[in-house]
């Protein structure tokens, strides 16, 4: 595997777009590729290392998902459960629709409103997302239920499954549903029935006020020359959730992707439907059970992606190749780029 196209650009984005963060590329869970950029603290001069843990942003729905999917296996609930009819009236919606099942949250086609719209968001939607806290504290969300403020009383978009549109809002009510279930706190759920069985030692849903080692700081853009980089602490919820937010390093989201695929997670049966194109996003992907399915034969790929002020990550496997492929960033405006360099890189199409 060539991967001279990767590391140039690797170096030309630091240097112009100061990426930070770090690219992994395993084979056959054996590392090929591992390099680290920038810094995890800009104040302190800690640099980014392989121990280092990065906010996943929307990454954490496939978690989500996960933990969804080994309470459909225990009988818990199913994927055509009626989500009117799972969660009490102070915990959904007032809008919601009755024929809104599981299946619709997971697969981003339940029609219901968000509270973050991505499709109408523009080139500027870091400022946008931060703008949701203005006036209300990113301290006073901190589980899923303070989400239901934002979106609760607005009426659906549509009838559930005609077509995919991303929902945040969506993955709300999914975890409320595994509280609602199980009896305990989503996040908690994620690590016992996610995390723990991966082996992901390193990851948690950290606050934004804990004082916990190899974090990185996710950081904002100076807004004109001259003026300071800012960290994301006012811009993102103060601890994560369903929805995003969770935090990993490369090692454990390669850990993860060889547990979800190995059917170590979820059992093979629902795993093979959670893997089947259950909508289409575009010409070129699909999505599961909260899971991106991207292009065929060679270059298939499955996995997650995320976004949020001061944080990217990108997480893929690529099932013909036994290749899995993580880009994790403090910093806006790269990953995707990588991303498609570690495509051509890995299919063996990239140049050089």
């Amino acid at each position: 595997m060539r991967t001279d196209t990767l590391e140039t650009l690797l170096r030309r984005l630091q240097e112009e777009r100061s990426f930070s963060g770090t690219v992994l590329i395993t084979r056959a869970g054996r590392t090929v590729f591992e390099e680290h950029y920038g810094q995890a603290d800009r104040a302190a001069g800690v640099p980014v290392g392989s121990r280092t843990r990065f906010a996943l942003g929307s990454v954490t729905k496939i978690f989500t998902a996960t933990a969804v999917l080994t309470l459909v296996e225990e009988g818990a609930l199913r994927l055509d459960t009626r989500v009117r009819e799972l969660l009490p009236p102070d915990r959904r919606p007032s809008t919601l629709r009755e024929d809104v099942t599981v299946g619709h949250l997971l697969t981003h086609t339940s029609g219901i409103a968000d509270y973050f719209e991505e499709e109408t968001a523009t080139g500027e939607w870091v400022s946008e997302f931060a703008a949701l806290w203005r006036d209300r504290p990113v301290y006073r969300m901190l589980r899923p239920a303070d989400f239901l403020e934002f979106f609760g009383d607005l009426p659906p978009y549509r009838a559930p499954g005609v077509r995919y549109q991303y929902s945040n809002a969506g993955y709300i009510l999914l975890g409320l549903a595994v509280e609602q279930v199980t009896g305990r706190d989503c996040n908690e759920e994620v690590i016992a029935r996610v995390f723990d069985p991966a082996g992901m030692d390193a990851s948690g849903f950290f606050g934004s006020d804990e004082v916990r080692p190899d974090v990185a700081t996710g950081y904002l853009r100076p807004r004109a020359p001259g003026e300071p980089w800012r960290t994301n602490v006012f811009a993102v919820p103060s601890v994560g959730g369903p929805d995003g937010g969770a935090f990993s390093t490369a090692a454990d989201l390669d850990r993860f992707l060889s547990a979800y695929a190995a059917g170590e997670l979820v059992k093979p049966a629902l795993l093979t439907e959670a893997l089947t194109p259950h909508t289409r996003m575009d010409d070129h992907s699909a999505m599961g059970h909260g899971v991106y399915l991207l292009g065929k034969g060679q270059e298939r790929a499955f996995g997650a992606e995320g976004a949020d002020p001061g944080a990217e990550a990108l997480i893929r496997r690529y099932p013909e190749l036994d290749i899995h492929t993580v880009v994790l960033s403090n910093v806006n405006d790269s990953a995707w780029t990588i991303d498609d360099c570690l495509r051509a890189t890995v299919t063996g199409n990239a140049a050089g």
